[in-house]
């Protein structure tokens, strides 16, 4: 296989390094916020904007927090399951183009990727970025669950632009 057709071979996998700077950034986060704050301590950051030291158990904003501890395991699974065919996606892909499609599957993946390390070391992912307005709270999340949001608006706006281009 000619070095050209083995960098075609590879697809758009060189996206994984903006999911491994996504893991890299998420854990040194954490590690910041476990080694500098108590659990449940608060640093007020904007009127609306506090750094908070929380554990969630559970899924996306915290549901299912306090379960049986298999679903540590199952969602370590689930993250394991959707890192796999998120990897063989980008190795399908054209090396070149689409780089929205690209760009949301590496950000997925570095975020599943990211809260997975810590269910395994952890048994929990750290929370940390807490949003409120007033007496309303939104759940704190982390830099892995920013990863996995900005990620999925990505996907769903390459397809909208696909489904345009389509059309057009």
């Amino acid at each position: 296989m000619t070095d050209s057709a083995w960098r075609e071979h590879l697809g758009a996998l060189r996206w994984l390094a903006l999911s491994l700077l996504v893991i890299l950034f998420d854990q040194i986060t954490k590690a910041a916020i476990v080694a500098q704050l108590e659990l449940f301590d608060i640093i007020a950051v904007l009127p609306v904007l506090e750094i908070t030291h929380l554990y969630n158990t559970g899924a996306a904003f915290s549901i299912m927090a306090g379960g049986p501890d298999w679903q540590r395991w199952f969602f370590v699974g689930l993250a394991s399951v959707v890192s796999v065919v998120i990897a063989v996606w980008l190795q399908r892909l054209p090396r070149r183009g689409q780089p929205l499609l690209a760009s949301g599957l590496a950000l997925v993946l570095g975020g599943a990727l990211g809260n997975a390390i810590d269910r395994i070391l952890h048994g929990h992912v750290v929370d940390f970025i807490h949003f409120h307005w007033g007496e309303a709270h939104f759940p704190a999340f982390n830099v892995a669950d920013t990863a996995i949001t900005v990620g999925a608006g990505l996907l769903i706006l390459d397809a909208l632009l696909d489904m345009r281009r389509k059309k057009g």
